[in-house]
């Protein structure tokens, strides 16, 4: 166990913060055993008090002490992805503090896949409670400078394990309630699912609307219509609307940056263009990083060239029209 490694086990045990790297973003995590521990996320995020945090575990082997009902469904896609970009949200068991679930009666649950996280993880040998290491609703941090940027003395120890290399959330899967859900799309799509399964998961509705059954889809992590934003209003464009945009900016004389596929169409000096890449893994890889770039330039508007729809697109698109709903507010409340 390295030194740093020993110094992270050693914080979470006194109840204190530890950001670590996981596969998708970078994590702010606490020992979730400990309502006061978890308690220190809130307040270093800033974020409310009734939204659930997803658990991070050593290995499936931990499932049973934080999840009282394992159906055989999840037990078999824990075999085929973990460690890897997927939370399973199960019934919790007892003695996990309200505090980690929202007041539900369901738990986030997964492992992730990054040799640090992993390393931390089996060191503690317990669950870490860990949403996003940034102010809460604002752009997901994928190295360690964007935590120490956002976050700064709130964390007594940032481990850096370099950028993610996934970039976006986890997929969150509802086994709960029967029928697996779709709470919020990730690397691992529902076709992914359904090759486990043998039958492709439901869309969930709203957070908390109602389901066939009669029971409540439970909140889950990154599911408010407004999340990963940037303080620069975010504006979604197609790729004909983008240059009609762009020069209604410059001709209202407005400072823009761009995020699209293409090479810079539009040279001037009001104008900051980022190539984005054309596929989707390498888009999400990207999103966060290239959107914490632009919006510390300090323009009026933030123009993004819209993905293309399909399901490989799905987690991408979900992201960036949540940031564009949560765009241009000030969070400093």
């Amino acid at each position: 166990m390295t030194t740093e490694i020993e110094r992270a086990v050693a914080l979470l045990r006194r109840g204190e913060l530890v950001a670590f790297p996981t596969e998708t973003v970078y994590g702010l995590g606490a020992d979730a055993a400990s309502a006061a521990a978890v308690a220190k996320i809130f307040a270093a995020k800033g974020r409310p008090a009734d939204h659930p945090l997803i658990v991070h575990l050593p290995s499936a082997a931990h499932l049973a002490h934080w999840a009282r009902e394992v159906p055989v469904e999840a037990e078999r896609l824990a075999a085929a992805f973990w460690p890897g970009p997927l939370t399973l949200i199960l019934k919790r068991q007892p003695q996990v503090p309200d505090a980690v679930t929202g007041g539900q009666d369901t738990v986030g649950l997964r492992v992730p896949n990054h040799p640090l996280a992993l390393e931390l993880l089996t060191a503690f040998d317990g669950g870490i409670a860990a949403p996003s290491a940034n102010r809460f609703g604002r752009i997901s941090p994928t190295t360690a400078a964007h935590v120490r940027e956002e976050l700064g003395e709130r964390v007594p120890l940032v481990l850096d394990g370099g950028a993610c290399p996934v970039g976006i959330e986890s997929t969150i899967l509802d086994l709960s309630r029967g029928a697996p859900v779709l709470l919020r799309p990730g690397a691992i799509g529902a076709a992914d699912i359904a090759r486990v399964l043998g039958r492709a998961p439901e869309t969930a509705p709203l957070a908390g609307a109602p389901r066939g059954n009669g029971s409540e889809t439970p909140r889950v992590s990154g599911s408010l219509d407004a999340h990963y934003a940037p303080r620069t209003p975010l504006q979604l464009v197609s790729s004909d609307g983008l240059l009609f945009a762009l020069r209604n900016a410059l001709v209202a004389g407005e400072k823009v940056a761009v995020l699209a596929p293409t090479a810079q169409a539009i040279s001037h000096d009001l104008v900051t263009w980022k190539q984005s890449p054309a596929e989707p893994a390498g888009f999400a890889h990207d999103l966060y990083a290239s959107l914490r770039a632009l919006d510390a330039l300090g323009c009026v508007r933030l123009l993004v060239q819209q993905p293309p729809a399909g399901e490989a697109w799905l987690a991408v698109n979900d992201r960036l029209r949540r940031a564009a709903a949560g765009s241009g507010e000030d969070d400093e409340t």
